[in-house]
């Protein structure tokens, strides 16, 4: 399998950190944010000392992270938004729903399902970085506050990178809730670190469920399914952890509420077999952000995004991994115009939330909000 070293800011971000004067905040918490990986695992995916994607992907030519590195210092702010980005404060129930999202911004949505609150890749902090001063910063702050969180039934983490796996919002849910953490073979190294309690790591390999119970509500299964991505906090030590999607799932027959949520990751092919063993969808929670041609692997497009969303059988789709941050070299809101052409095109339903705001399935939002605050509208 390919081992990705710099393919995109995740990793370069601590470079960067590492590098400026000790006399700043950069290197404020590194290590500790940065782990210790785990190694060595009884799993199909573990060979060779790391995990391995079941589809071959691509590796960034020898000598390209440092010219892209360059490129990415000087390309301006044209992967930031103009003006502010107009956001909602959650209008939560007083319980969870049957059905029901808030996308929260990136990657963190607040998902209703069957009567559980499940809370997916939460990032609280400002910097997706191992630094508090350096890396890429928010584009918006995030809609509510942390504690402000209803009782979750679990966290879901899909990676460990930082713009999906935070310390700090993980310390802070350690001490203001209850549930488990459930990850990817190998971030549980990381949570034990960080001091979450051992009774509430959950570590899955793909295809592996877990049934979280809740007095007076269905069971929440939860299972770890295949993604086509990477991982890694630090300079040197890659896929020494799994990456995944989720399958998220409680009730039965007609009461059955589900929801797939891609997490980070390229198209593979492998998302047809979700569909046909746990689809079809209620939601899919799918990354349209981020993409480039040179690591078309790892991030999917949005085209990308709507064939996957067919693949899995989903209704509705929730686009993700967009607006919040800016870690690649396309314009802010080119994702979400691309998306709604590809969509329109297939056929595809959206929810098209501003970050906050709460949608169901009869009443998902498509209005455009983003024009406002973009600089351009659609250019890759």
């Amino acid at each position: 399998m390919s081992r990705y070293r710099l393919p995109f800011l995740a990793a370069a971000v601590g470079a960067s950190a590492v590098l400026v004067s000790p006399l700043t905040n950069a290197t404020r918490g590194l290590r500790r944010s940065m782990g210790v990986p785990p190694a060595g695992f009884d799993s199909p995916q573990y060979r060779d000392g790391s995990f391995q994607n079941r589809l071959p992907a691509a590796v960034l030519e020898s000598g390209s992270q440092g010219s892209m590195a360059i490129e990415f210092a000087t390309k301006g702010d044209r992967g930031r938004p103009a003006a502010a980005v107009p956001l909602v404060t959650p209008d939560l129930p007083a319980a969870a729903s049957d059905f029901a999202a808030t996308w929260l911004g990136h990657a963190t949505v607040l998902l209703e399902v069957a009567g559980h609150w499940v809370l997916t890749d939460p990032v609280w902090s400002d910097r997706v970085s191992p630094s508090p001063t350096v890396g890429p910063k928010r584009n918006h702050p995030v809609p509510m506050n942390l504690a402000d969180l209803p009782r979750l039934s679990a966290v879901l983490i899909s990676h460990d990178h930082y713009d999906h796996l935070d310390t700090a919002t993980i310390d802070a849910l350690t001490q203001q809730q209850a549930m488990p953490f459930v990850v990817p073979l190998g971030i549980g190294s990381y949570l034990r670190d960080w001091g979450v309690p051992e009774s509430r790591i959950i570590e899955l390999d793909w295809d592996q469920t877990h049934s979280v119970a809740v007095p007076g509500k269905p069971d929440l299964t939860v299972t770890c399914t295949e993604a086509r991505h990477f991982s890694g906090r630090g300079l040197f030590a890659r896929n020494k952890t799994l990456w995944s999607s989720w399958v998220v799932a409680a009730g039965t027959g007609t009461k059955r509420r589900s929801v797939f949520f891609g997490g980070d990751t390229g198209y593979t092919e492998a998302f047809g077999g979700i569909g046909t063993e746990h689809g079809p969808f209620d939601l899919t929670v799918l990354p349209i952000g981020a993409y480039d041609a040179r690591w078309p692997d790892i991030h999917m497009n949005p085209a990308e995004a709507v064939q996957t969303h067919l693949d899995v059988r989903g209704s509705l789709l929730l686009p993700i991994h967009w607006a919040t941050f800016d870690l690649a070299f396309h314009t802010w809101s080119a994702p979400v115009e691309w998306l709604r052409e590809e969509a329109a095109e297939h056929g595809v339903a959206l929810a098209l939330p501003r970050p906050g705001e709460r949608f169901t399935a009869a009443a998902a939002p498509t209005a455009d909000w983003w024009s406002n605050a973009a600089r351009t509208t659609r250019a890759s």
